[in-house]
Order: C-alpha cells, then sequence, then structure tokens
C-alpha cells in the first residue's frame, strides 16, 4: 500500500518561522571518530580508510588532543552524558591508546560519572585481553559490526572476519562489559529469507541487550554502488523487516528506531541523544557536531582526510575545520523532524521549540500535510509517525522539507 497523495489544504500564511528564545541546552554528547580500517568495505561510505603500515596512534592522539582544546570554548562547562569512538574500526587502537584517550577527555571535559562510553569493533581485530583493558580504561559498552553469520555473506560484504570469528568476539565483549550491541544487515547479496532468519537466529542466541539491524543499501560513491550485486527484491526484504520484526520482539527486544532494537532499558543512549536532537561534539578526522547556543545552532565538521587532519590539527588555527556554520531557521523544521520521526515513540511537541528556538506554527502546514496523508499522529501533544508513516518514513519526512 502506498501513501495517499499530498493534501491540497494550504496554510500559507504560517510558513514563516516563528523566533522563540532557546532557554536551555539539550544534552550534549561526544563523537570521535578513529579512520582507519584493515580493509574497505564495498557497501561503506563512511570516512574510512584502509590502513598500510603501522597506525600511527601517537600522531592520532596528539591531533584529538589538539582538536578538542580549540573545541572547549563552545562546550565551556557543559556535561557530556555520553561518548561514542567510531570509526573505521576503533579497535585497531591498543589498549594504552584508549586509556590515553579516555583520560585525555575526563581532564578536559565534565563527563557524567556513569555516562554511557561506547567503542565500535570489527570481529577480526578482536583481542581478549585488549577488551578487557578497554572495560578497564572505562569502556562500558562495545558495539560489534558483525553483520552476517554466513561466511560466504561476508565474503561478498568484504569483512575481514568469518562466522566463528564473530562469535568468539560475541563472547569475549561480553566478558568485558556489560553492554553489547550487535550490528547485522539484511537483503545481503544473493540472501533468502530463510538465511536471514538464521543469522538472526544466531544473533539472538547471544541475548545481547541490544541490536542493530540494517538493511544494506547501495550508498552513492561506493564499490556497490558502481558494481551492485544482485540483492533480493523490495518484497524479498519486506518479508525479512516482518521476519525481524516478529522474531525480536518474541525474544524481547523492543524496536524503538528504525533498525535499533533494545532490551527493557538499553537503548542506546547516545544514538537517542541524535534522534532527540540533542548536541554531540564531533572531533577526529571527518567528525561531524551540532551545537546549540542562547542565540543559534550550528554544525561544524573536521577535514576527512587522516594525513590533512593530524597535519592541520596541532597548528591550532582551526585550519583543520572543514565547515562551521549556522543552521538557517529555515532548516530546523526538517533537521528536527528528520530525527525524532526515526523514533517509534516519536517525541513531544514541545521539544520541537525547546530544540529548534522555533514555534510549532514554523511547521503547521506540513504536520497538517502529513496529518492528512496518514503518516503522522494527529496528537496535538505528540509528534509521532503512524504505521504507514514508519513504512513510508522518507514520504513523512519530505514533507518538512522547506
Amino acid at each position: 500500500m502506498q501513501p495517499e497523495g499530498r493534501s491540497a489544504k494550504s496554510h500559507a500564511k504560517l510558513v514563516t518561522p516563528v523566533h522563540a528564545t532557546l532557554g536551555s541546552q539539550p544534552p550534549l554528547s561526544l563523537y570521535v571518530h578513529v579512520p582507519w580500517c584493515v580493509r574497505k568495505c564495498p557497501y561503506c561510505d563512511f570516512n574510512s580508510h584502509a590502513l598500510s603500515g603501522e597506525l600511527p596512534e601517537q600522531q592520532y592522539l596528539a591531533a584529538l588532543r589538539a582538536d578538542l582544546e580549540q573545541a572547549l570554548p563552545l562546550v565551556w562547562g557543559r556535561q557530556v552524558v555520553t561518548i561514542f569512538i567510531g570509526g573505521g574500526t576503533p579497535s585497531l587502537l591498543s589498549a594504552a591508546a584508549i586509556d590515553q584517550m579516555l583520560a585525555m577527555f575526563r581532564l578536559y571535559l565534565n563527563i557524567l560519572p556513569d555516562a554511557e562510553i561506547t567503542l565500535e569493533a570489527n570481529p577480526g581485530t578482536v583481542e581478549a585481553g585488549r577488551f578487557a583493558e578497554y572495560a578497564r580504561s572505562g569502556v562500558n559498552r562495545i558495539s560489534l559490526g558483525i553483520q552476517s553469520f554466513n561466511d560466504q555473506a561476508l565474503k561478498a560484504l568484504g569483512r575481514i572476519h568469518d562466522a566463528k570469528q564473530a562469535c568468539a568476539a560475541i563472547e569475549i565483549a561480553q566478558k568485558a562489559v556489560g553492554r553489547v550491541n550487535l550490528d547485522i544487515m539484511f537483503a545481503l547479496p544473493s540472501q533468502s529469507l530463510d538465511g536471514c532468519r538464521r543469522d538472526l537466529r544466531q544473533a539472538i542466541s547471544f541475548n545481547t541487550e541490544h541490536l542493530s539491524l540494517y538493511h544494506l543499501t547501495m550508498e552513492p560513491n561506493t564499490v556497490f554502488a558502481k558494481f551492485p550485486p544482485a540483492v533480493p527484491d523490495d518484497d524479498s526484504a519486506a518479508a525479512m523487516q516482518d521476519m525481524i520484526a516478529e522474531q525480536t520482539t518474541l525474544g524481547g527486544w523492543e524496536r524503538y528506531e528504525v533498525s535499533a532494537y533494545a532490551k527493557a532499558n538499553a537503548r542506546c543512549r547516545h544514538n537517542l541523544n541524535y534522534w532527540e536532537f540533542g548536541d554531540y561534539l564531533g572531533i577526529g578526522p571527518g567528525a561531524h557536531g551540532k551545537l546549540t547556543f542562547h542565540d543559534k545552532i550550528t554544525r561544524h565538521a573536521k577535514l576527512k582526510n587522516p594525513v590533512s587532519w593530524m597535519e592541520h590539527a596541532p597548528r591550532l588555527d582551526g585550519s583543520h575545520i572543514a565547515e562551521e556554520r549556522t543552521v538557517g531557521a529555515d532548516e530546523l523544521g526538517f533537521e528536527f523532524m528528520l530525527n525524532v520521526l526515526r523514533l517509534k515513540n516519536g517525541v513531544a511537541a514541545s521539544s520541537f521549540t525547546e530544540r529548534t528556538g522555533l514555534s510549532v506554527l514554523a511547521i503547521a502546514p506540513a504536520i497538517d500535510r502529513a496529518v492528512a496523508r496518514g503518516l503522522l499522529e494527529s496528537d496535538p501533544t505528540r509528534f509521532k509517525a503512524t504505521a504507514l508513516g514508519w513504512q513510508f518514513l522518507n514520504d513523512l519526512q519530505e514533507e518538512f522539507l522547506a
């Protein structure tokens, strides 16, 4: 079933954004980008670079310190509620490097005592001793890029690990920390519904607190975009999604976001802050950030090339910053809805003004259109997609484009 066509109802007199005061700042997270991996996967569009030679740990950490020092005036005095070390493959870093990194953050930042600290890891780089040391340094959540438990599928995806290594990595992570997430993909090249079910059953058998279940997509500027493999058609992928929803519910995971499933009280706090339009400081090559001030919301991005970033950050002149801009009032409605509508239960309508500094009147025409199309709940106190709206999320989000 397709969503109904756009409503002809017009509210032209309300389209001009109405400003409100940004009276408080949202929670602040820290994102740290580690750009290197053993091999670039053909589906990956992240800022990741195949490592050639020895990992330049100390040069990277020195540049990271310089990057953070220059950002401190923007977040001075604010409490950091979550830290996410992503990549690339952060688990290529030694235990000593992670320890230095977290010690640096504690020195410069006001970190919540029970902050969620996540580190991404590739099963092909997992070492039991190293994971235990990560935990002693303060990492309390590990996200493992499993993708599949099928060796043929892993080979097609360009992964460096096999199913046996994936299972071993999960067990090592569970012994090291209490909180573990598994990244699993579906609609893989030549994957059948039964193959997807076997992958899911294997993932469920470990009973981790969190699962991230992604539909494989052909992102621009990737090898798969240029040489697309044969993948399941839309109907087959939809059947996989339905099966996943059923099996995860039976297993005790709640689907709280488009691709995120969690046990009770185990939602990823870092990603929730993104989806609820919170703030995040991004450091490291290619890292992006969003920060709220009393009179504006800004976005920033760092130089993507690791070598260039490591050369420029220590100069302490801001030349490591690729972009820094104020988000226009005409963009905020879409940016807010792009994130919050990914959440199954949406957000309170009042959070729109709290997080954007705009009156809800600024998006009233789009709200009316989305409600008329059956994509958005009609509850005036909450922004929440209907079942149809969640199924056709892109259509719903596009209603809020200025």
